[in-house]
């Protein structure tokens, strides 16, 4: 693959703003440089922690409410005491966007972890100081060649599993079947990985939801193996509000391959198109659904941030 031609769902425009951002880290802001964690936390030690993906319009976070109702959930899941009220975790974001002078255009990625362990071991209980919560935050635009050319998807051996396994819906710190992915979608020529479910219906990509758009029609998985997305939940919605039809189900790569359309959905992108899925392209690159979607996507955080 040629790396001039790469890129993958996250690249972002260049700011040299973020030289210089200021990190929240337990209460303190600091100069990214001295922005740190100890080797002791659970988080470093062994990805014991969940975070979420926030962006800031006009200066308030979209859908902050659905990010919290994950995250929260998540926490309780896995027996982490987030240590803040979602008031607090709001004020928290507020100061750090503010101390950065980040009104729009701003993409935060917050981390709680179990905190900073007594020992050297897994057990969770050896994290006896509570939890550690930073916020990173970064003037934040995407790449115009995400929308110019899409993205080149690979389908790659490595699943989300089964829920008893590590469940999908869990936006843990620990995403080394996903870094796996991503390394095996690079070795096949693509810049990111379509993972498949435990039997074999399509899934997810390592970063993103994915969907398809067949006869008119949007098609996404049932979500049982993957992350419940916000943004993916705010398309479906939007779909059935705009009678669009659209349909939570299994398909194979037969019904992936074969379709007039193809995009992902996660926070930072919003949707971002697929140009091809291993080296087959997807449609003949006019995607009026898509399209469609994005103009109503950017609508609803219109109207629901203020931004303009």
């Amino acid at each position: 693959m040629n790396q001039a031609d790469s890129h993958t769902t996250h690249d972002a425009a260049e700011d040299p703003r973020n030289r210089d951002i200021l990190i929240y880290v337990n209460g303190q802001l600091l100069h990214r440089d001295e922005a740190k964690v100890s080797v002791y936390d659970a988080g470093f030690m062994l990805g014991d922690g969940m975070w979420e993906g926030l962006r800031l319009y006009n200066g308030t976070w979209a859908f902050f409410d659905d990010h919290m109702d994950r995250f929260f959930d998540s926490c309780k899941t896995i027996s982490l005491d987030v240590g803040l009220d979602r008031a607090g975790i709001l004020a928290a974001l507020n100061r750090t966007a503010a101390a950065n002078g980040m009104t729009n255009d701003a993409h935060c990625r917050l981390m709680l972890t179990r905190g900073v362990k007594d020992k050297p071991f897994q057990h969770p209980r050896l994290s006896r100081s509570g939890p550690t919560l930073v916020l990173i935050m970064e003037h934040s635009r995407p790449v115009d060649s995400l929308q110019a050319k899409g993205i080149r998807l690979a389908t790659v051996p490595q699943v989300r599993g089964l829920p008893h396994s590590q469940d999908a819906k869990l936006n843990s710190h620990s995403k080394l079947n996903c870094v796996i992915a991503c390394l095996q979608a690079e070795q096949a020529g693509a810049d990111e990985a379509l993972m498949l479910d435990p039997h074999g219906f399509v899934n997810t990509t390592n970063a993103c939801n994915f969907f398809i758009v067949r006869k008119g029609a949007v098609w996404t998985s049932t979500g049982d193996y993957c992350m419940n997305g916000v943004t993916r939940a705010k398309v479906i919605a939007l779909c059935r509000d705009n009678a669009i039809p659209v349909f939570e189900k299994n398909f194979s790569l037969y019904e992936a391959y074969g379709a007039d359309e193809a995009f992902l959905t996660g926070t930072f992108g919003a949707q971002t198109p697929v140009a091809s899925i291993d080296g087959k392209p997807i449609g003949i690159g006019h995607r009026p659904v898509t399209a469609r979607i994005r103009a109503l996507y950017k609508d609803l955080v219109a109207r629901t941030t203020g931004a303009a």
